[in-house]
C-alpha cells in the first residue's frame, strides 16, 4: 500500500517528467558529474513538517516542503535558459495544482539562482525551487 505522501510526491515527479524538451529529471539522486545540455531537475522529497490535526474525523493536514533543484550549464544566454526552465516547472505545476485531486494545493516560491563556477568547465546556474504541497492524510505515517 502506498502512503498519501508517496502518492503526492510520485504525482509531482510524474508532472516534472512530462516537461520534456530533453530536460533530465531525477528524484532524490546525487548530482551527476555532467549537467545535460537541456538542463537537469532533481526532485528532493523534502519534509512534511508538523501537521495540523483535526478531530472527528481524525485528519492530519500537511504543508510538505519539497524541493526541485534546477541546473543549466554553459549556454550562450545562461540567464535566459535558466529562467525558461524555471518557468517551465512553474507552468507544469500551475497546470495541475491539485495533482489530479491528490493534493489540496501546491504553492511555489520564487527561485534564488546562483552561478556555480567549476574550474575548466562552463558556468552552471542553479537554484532550489521550494514547492509547498498541501494535503491531508488519515494517519501521521500514511
Amino acid at each position: 500500500m502506498t502512503t498519501k505522501r508517496e502518492e503526492v510526491l510520485s504525482a509531482l515527479h510524474t508532472i516534472l517528467l512530462g516537461i520534456g524538451g530533453g530536460v533530465t529529471v531525477h528524484r532524490n539522486e546525487v548530482l551527476p558529474e555532467r549537467i545535460p545540455a537541456a538542463g537537469l531537475l532533481i526532485l528532493r522529497d523534502g519534509t512534511p513538517g508538523e501537521a495540523e490535526v483535526t478531530l472527528s474525523p481524525l485528519r492530519y493536514h500537511w504543508q510538505h516542503r519539497a524541493e526541485v533543484e534546477v541546473f543549466v550549464r554553459g549556454q550562450s544566454n545562461l540567464e535566459l535558459a535558466f529562467d525558461v526552465l524555471a518557468e517551465t516547472v512553474g507552468q507544469a505545476v500551475a497546470a495541475d495544482r491539485t495533482l489530479g485531486g491528490l493534493c489540496d494545493w501546491i504553492e511555489t516560491d520564487a527561485p534564488e539562482p546562483a552561478d556555480l563556477a567549476v574550474e575548466g568547465a562552463p558556468t552552471i546556474k542553479a537554484a532550489v525551487l521550494i514547492l509547498t504541497l498541501h494535503y491531508t492524510s488519515t494517519d501521521p505515517l500514511a
